[in-house]
């Protein structure tokens, strides 16, 4: 039988090893398994805070704490993930952005609080990150990379030696290294399907997923000039991700559960 181009992704997923996306139900290529991302995670999470400087704003502490708290309940309420959680603000003003890592290591970069503006902002950009890690984003990323020629037990003992090429490797493939809603790390597709499952986990955490478009509508006005078009980007534009929400919003606000 012959296979077509548009059917080899799939059939080579199927042969090799794939996962499926919560709340999409993309098939996608794992190379990985959980156990191997989730050390990597916890390795990489390490690396990260032993180069920043923690934050000892007491309130803004206490709000990160309570909002990935309440997306992290959410997260293994609806999706049993199993994940050893933890949360960090970094003091870095000038960098806006926040990431999860497999394993549930959160880091928040303060230069991105005055975007969220309160916990439901927040909820916005954990939720988004954390989808990314529920999804396998960063394994399906891992896979497609020349790493994977050194088997997971290689990759593990070259990131956990600290050497440069691999930990930049998996970093990139974590999506690290980069602003939120300015130079995305993930694909086109991943973003949206983090977009997506974002929504409706923070809606489960008890948040109003309309808030979505608010936060998203304000990192349009902060990156106002400094985003390519969406023709020369493997990303989404901040106004065709604000559109694609208000379209998913439905189906989010299906899914809110209030916060006891």
């Amino acid at each position: 039988m012959k296979i077509t181009s548009t059917a080899r992704p799939l059939a080579l997923c199927i042969a090799m090893a794939c996962t499926t996306v919560p709340i999409t139900g993309r098939k996608e290529l794992n190379l990985v398994g959980d156990g191997t991302m989730n050390q990597l995670g916890q390795q990489t999470y390490a690396q990260e805070l032993a180069k920043a400087k923690p934050s000892s704003d007491q309130a803004a502490n206490a709000m990160v704490q309570r909002v990935a708290k309440r997306i992290a309940d959410a997260a293994e309420a609806n999706f049993h993930p199993g994940y050893q959680w933890q949360a960090t603000l970094l003091d870095d003003p000038k960098t806006v952005n926040a990431w999860c890592l497999p394993g549930g290591k959160i880091a928040v970069y303060s230069g991105i609080l005055p975007i969220t503006q309160d916990e439901s902002g927040l909820a916005v950009v954990l939720a988004h990150e954390t989808a990314h890690a529920l999804a396998h984003h960063g394994a399906e990323r891992l896979s497609r990379t020349q790493l994977m020629q050194l088997g997971e037990t290689g990759i593990l003992a070259a990131v956990g030696a600290a050497k440069p090429q691999a930990v930049q490797a998996v970093g990139a493939a974590l999506g690290l290294g980069a602003q939120v809603g300015v130079e995305l790390p993930f694909s086109r597709q991943q973003e949206s399907e983090a977009d997506h499952i974002g929504l409706v986990l923070m809606a489960k955490a008890g948040y109003d997923p309309s808030r979505a478009v608010d936060f998203w509508q304000r990192m349009v006005a902060y990156s106002k000039g400094k985003e390519p078009p969406a023709f020369l980007s493997d990303h989404p534009s901040s106004s065709d991700r604000v559109a694609a929400i208000q379209r998913e919003l439905p189906e989010a606000k299906a899914n809110f559960v209030a916060h006891q």
